[in-house]
């Protein structure tokens, strides 16, 4: 469950480290977000000499929560931290790599770049 001013670690290496959500995309009013959301989020720690700036607001899908997920088959999957990957406008993540477990949800929601650039699929 993600809600805006949560910390969020980055899984990509597109040189952001830390994210704080601002707002969660989709309807208006809505308070939590999950796996697979989108959110508007700002850039609270980077790597210096990147293309990604601290204070920076920038979009991102939300691939891991410590809250648990639970699946139709009776699987309930909890991970250790909350991670996102940056994405720009059409979806498309701005790294080149994806650190970490992702989540089987994501291929569903058409989230297929970030599926192949991950290691682990679960």
């Amino acid at each position: 469950m993600i809600q805006t001013q949560t910390y969020l670690n980055v899984a990509d290496n597109s040189g952001a480290k830390k994210l704080m959500c601002i707002r969660i995309i989709g309807a208006s009013n809505r308070r939590y977000a999950y796996i697979g959301d989108v959110i508007v989020a700002v850039i609270k720690e980077a790597v210096p000499n990147m293309s990604l700036k601290k204070s920076e607001v920038i979009r991102a899908v939300i691939v891991r929560t410590c809250k648990e997920l639970k699946r139709s088959n009776g699987i309930i999957i909890r991970y250790d931290d909350n991670a996102a990957v940056i994405i720009d406008q059409k979806g498309n993540p701005k790294g080149t790599r994806v650190f970490g477990a992702i989540a089987l949800e994501l291929r569903q929601l058409k989230f297929t770049k970030i599926i192949s650039l991950a290691p682990e699929v679960i």
